[in-house]
């Protein structure tokens, strides 16, 4: 019983996914003070108030916090956007630096030429309209 729970965890997934959860973790810690830290005082340099909890409305004495939630979703929109313009553009233009110069991966697929619908590369009848393919 116990060889398979070390087994378990000694599968590439669940340790990959532990290394995941923590760096995810410290990563969104860091984001977190990029927005709060440079981006927000940023926005309140420029527009004069990052903050907008102040806005609410009371209708038979409920009140309704907008302004807690424009915070919510200008917190979200910035967040999105340094993770966007901070990590994943960067990771893009380094995974395409480093795939230049490799050769593109051979077809599997092609197109049949009377009901272009997708098929295998090997095939000789096309599998939705059952037409005749030349071999490849």
């Amino acid at each position: 019983m116990l060889k398979g729970f070390r087994q378990f965890l000694l599968r590439g997934n669940v340790i990959d996914l532990a290394v995941a959860v923590v760096i995810g973790g410290a990563f969104g810690a860091v984001v977190t003070a990029l927005v709060k830290d440079l981006l927000t005082p940023l926005i309140a340099a420029v527009v004069g108030k990052p903050d907008f909890s102040d806005i609410m409305f009371t209708i038979n004495g409920s009140k309704f916090l907008i302004g807690d939630f424009i915070n919510a979703l200008v917190a979200f929109v910035m967040i999105s956007a340094a993770v966007y313009f901070f990590v994943v553009v960067p990771v893009n233009a380094v995974m395409a630096r480093a795939r230049r110069g490799q050769a593109p991966p051979d077809p599997t697929t092609r197109q049949c030429p009377e009901c272009l619908s997708t098929i295998p590369i090997k095939a000789r009848r096309c599998a939705y309209c059952t037409a005749t393919v030349a071999a490849a």
